[in-house]
């Protein structure tokens, strides 16, 4: 059996006893069992069955829907053609229990407080139907980038993305969301098993450091939700520092009540003592997820419900105003959807259901119902529908291709055998004659890949580069 560090066997053993030390050793010793989030915008029968081709065996998770474990294939089922475009999401079990606790509707305005690598961020998009206002926000440089690529390897345009301090964000949006998600920074004491580094640096004074990070996070999504509005505030750890220790200060001080909520797995009600302290009784409504009981991961879920206006924010965000959201009948993207439209054979009335941001010559696109003030501040909104060139043509974006394609009817060519979908996934050309050139849409089989440019050299591949660095199998 590996060993755990004494530093967490010593809290483990102070704060849950040693029956649940035995059975926290026998878990981080064990193996990981991973699991997958079919997107509902894929057909999940035709889904599965083109699974079995790479002889990935997956069982349905009662209760969670959509949610399936990996029993055999784990270990090509983020390298294949399907997961490339965005048909699943790898994910734990347990990471996908605080969206649906949260359940965000389409007409919702909705934040993602620490949002990365998007795991959540995606799950809380589809739950939406890919409409509505979904804000996602995220301070680390390099943890952004996982969360943009996973908001288009999924093909949503619901999402708007912020790069900033989620402490900071009430100054900008005091009183706006009805839903927020807080799924804290945290000591993982959940995930050792995925993550057994933790057991190396983890100590009772890191965990409470984070929790007074935790605690201002928690704060600022209080006042940004509305009065009536949710919070789920969540963890990936099982310290009581970092949870009901964190809701107690928060019943204390603020104006809102815990929600009584039943998940979907098995789960323990939340500590109502520290020690020989007592505290709010209340937190029996929150949920401590055990890795072993549900074969997963460990977190702490907890739901809360605004029942008055919080302090008012001071220092108030009011940035200059440089850039807004447009209709497809603006003066401004009209033309260019109308030659989008005519090129590709696509009901102009399709671009009617988003709104339009134009940046110098590049062109983004969100659902039609999502708003924000201070667009400025964000670091994308929607996807990008694509870039005008020289000749003041909208050339459609590789990853708009696979959200617009199957409303195309014209300028589509179709790869024949995986030699050719090899090539182009690697960004290459492949050699062969197309009597028309110009850019076109890409089929295999039934999935649309992207965008390719048509020349005398043959079919040039525009497949993004952030996507070439992933090892993909073809079955």
């Amino acid at each position: 059996m590996i060993q755990l560090s004494s530093n967490i066997a010593n809290y483990i053993s102070e704060h849950f006893g040693e029956d649940f030390l035995r059975d926290y050793s026998q878990y981080y010793s064990g193996e990981y069992r991973p699991y997958l989030r079919v997107s509902p915008f894929a057909d999940k029968d035709t889904l599965l069955e083109s699974l079995k081709r790479y002889n990935i065996v997956l069982e349905a998770v009662p209760g969670v829907y959509n949610a399936f474990q990996i029993l055999s294939g784990g270990e090509i089922a983020g390298k294949t053609l399907e997961f490339i475009l965005g048909k699943y999401y790898i994910q734990s079990l347990s990471s996908m229990i605080p969206p649906l606790v949260l359940n965000p509707a389409a007409g919702d305005a909705v934040l993602d407080l620490c949002a990365a690598p998007g795991s959540k961020t995606t799950q809380l998009a589809e739950l939406m139907k890919n409409s509505g206002t979904l804000i996602a926000n995220e301070i680390s440089t390099e943890r952004l980038k996982s969360l943009v690529f996973n908001v288009d390897k999924m093909s949503l345009v619901n999402v708007g993305i912020l790069h900033g301090k989620g402490e900071l964000l009430s100054r900008q949006f005091e009183n706006r969301f009805d839903k927020i998600l807080v799924d804290a920074p945290c000591s993982a004491l959940g995930i050792t098993q995925k993550k057994g580094e933790v057991s190396n640096w983890w100590d009772i004074k890191k965990a409470e450091a984070l929790s007074d990070q935790q605690l201002r996070l928690l704060v600022a999504a209080i006042k940004m939700c509305k009065v009536g509005g949710e919070i789920v505030y969540s963890t990936c750890t099982l310290t009581l520092e970092e949870n009901e220790l964190i809701i107690d200060k928060i019943l204390k001080k603020y104006p809102v009540e815990l929600a009584p909520v039943s998940l979907p797995v098995k789960s323990r009600s939340g500590f109502t003592e520290y020690g020989n302290r007592p505290l709010n009784p209340e937190l029996a409504k929150t949920h401590r997820i055990i890795p072993w009981e549900i074969h997963s991961e460990g977190f702490f879920v907890a739901k809360l419900i605004k029942t008055d206006y919080a302090d008012e924010v001071e220092n108030k965000l009011r940035p200059e105003k440089k850039y807004e959201l447009i209709k497809s009948n603006s003066g401004k993207i009209k033309n260019y959807l109308s030659g989008l439209a005519d090129y590709y054979g696509i009901e102009k009335t399709v671009f009617d259901s988003y709104k339009y941001l134009i940046k110098n010559s590049d062109v983004h696109f969100v659902n039609e119902n999502w708003y924000s003030s201070f667009l400025e501040s964000f670091n994308r909104i929607g996807t990008r529908l694509g870039t005008i060139d020289k000749k003041n043509i909208l050339q459609l974006n590789p990853l708009a291709a696979q959200i617009l394609g199957n409303y195309a009817v014209k300028n589509i060519i179709r790869l024949e055998s995986v030699a050719e979908l090899e090539i182009y996934f690697n960004g290459g050309t492949i050699k062969k004659n197309i009597d028309h050139g110009g850019q076109k849409i890409v089929k295999y089989e039934d999935y649309i890949l992207g965008t390719a440019v048509v020349s005398k050299e043959g079919i040039k591949s525009q497949f993004p580069r952030a996507f070439r660095t992933q090892e993909i199998k073809l079955s």
